[in-house]
This record gives C-alpha cells, structure tokens and sequence, in this order.
C-alpha cells in the first residue's frame, strides 16, 4: 500500500490457462506459490514444463526486485552445480549460455492465476519443506542450505500430464537448459544425460559400500 493507494506487479493474464498463451515460444513460464511457514513469508517457485522447482524461505513482502536477484541466481547456480558434479560441463560453454539467458530473460510479467498440475506438486513439496521445518527447528539460513533442499525435491520423481512415464525434474531441467541456452543439438544433449547418469550411478554405488563398510 502506498498513500492508500494498492500496488502490484500483478497483471492481467493473455489467457486464463498457461498452456494457451502461445505467443512466445522461448517464455519461461513458472508458478509462483505464497505460504507462512513459523511466521515467515515462504515462497515456491515451481517451472511448468520441467516441474523444477526453488523455496525461497523468508521471502520480503512486496520486494519483487529482490525476489528476481534470489531467483535468477539460484535457477542459474544450481545448474551450473548440478553440471558440474555430473560431469557435464563439457558440452557447456559458459559464455555462450549466458549471453543465451540473458538475451531470451530480460523481460518478465506475473500474472494472477493457477495451474492445476503445478499447484499439485507444490502442495506436495509444501508439506514435505514444512515437516522438514518443524524438524530442524527453523527455515534454511543461506541460499546454499535452500538449494540443497531444492535439490532433493528435484530429484524426486513426478508424474504429470504429457508425461507417459515419471520423470526427475533436475534431468528435464537440465535437457531443457542445455537445448535452450547452451544451444546443444539432440545428440549432444543425450551425451551428456548419459554421463550424468553414469556418475549418478557412480555416487550411488560409493554411497552403498560407503553404508556397507559402516556395518564392519
């Protein structure tokens, strides 16, 4: 509220369902969900096409400048990260994927409306991050803490319409980067899922003999 007057970045949607906007191809488009969690403003963040999705604990009301910094940041952060411990910086040039965000991001728009599906998986990861919560006695203290919890929702396996089978949304993030803003061809994006599989795989097996040997 300013001088009585209300606000908001919030504008009128092109169409009442995200699927139907159709204007541009290359929007990125993202359900954004409010909730109170221990008396702090809790925000999650989920991608509708991947299901991706970021908690924004603590969020400042009404701050949408300092929401986009967090946002743009730990998007980016975390698959550079999650690239890098899979192997998978090989096909990347840095330069490039960047030049490629920037040039298709600079622009965005909030909307008031829902998504079915998306809103579904939010409800799900809500009360997974308010157990966890309540478990640790208080909301993440660093953006590192809450991307590692990003990180164990992302690698939760979901299902969702168009989707034949369930699917992790860290590999369809990171498909969906890779073509988009590193400019992969198909072959070369399956390449590097295949390695990030393989080191998958790899952590796996050390995680086993790492609680195996814990037993002797």
């Amino acid at each position: 509220m300013h001088k009585g007057k209300k606000i908001t970045p919030l504008a009128k949607p092109p169409s009442p369902v995200i699927e139907d906007d159709g204007s541009d191809e290359l929007a990125e488009q993202w359900l954004v969900h409010a909730t109170t969690v221990q008396r702090k403003h809790v925000l999650y963040v989920i991608h509708v096409q991947t299901r991706y999705c970021m908690i924004f604990a603590d969020a400042k009301k009404a701050d949408v400048d300092g929401f986009l910094r967090r946002f743009v940041d730990r998007w980016i952060e975390g698959l550079i990260r999650h690239a890098g411990q899979h192997d998978m910086l090989r096909w990347v040039d840095a330069e490039q994927m960047m030049e490629g965000f920037e040039e298709s991001c600079r622009d965005y728009a909030f909307y008031k409306r829902g998504h079915r599906g998306a809103q579904k998986h939010i409800n799900e990861i809500a009360w997974v991050f308010e157990d966890c919560a309540a478990e640790w006695g208080a909301l993440p203290t660093d953006e590192f803490s809450a991307g590692r919890f990003d990180g164990d929702m992302n690698d939760t396996p979901r299902g969702s319409k168009g989707h034949k089978d369930f699917y992790y949304p860290d590999e369809e993030m990171m498909a969906h980067w890779l073509r988009r803003y590193a400019g992969l061809d198909e072959p070369s994006v399956q390449a590097a899922l295949e390695r990030r599989m393989e080191v998958k795989r790899e952590i796996w097996e050390f995680e086993r003999q790492q609680a195996h040997d814990a037993q002797y």
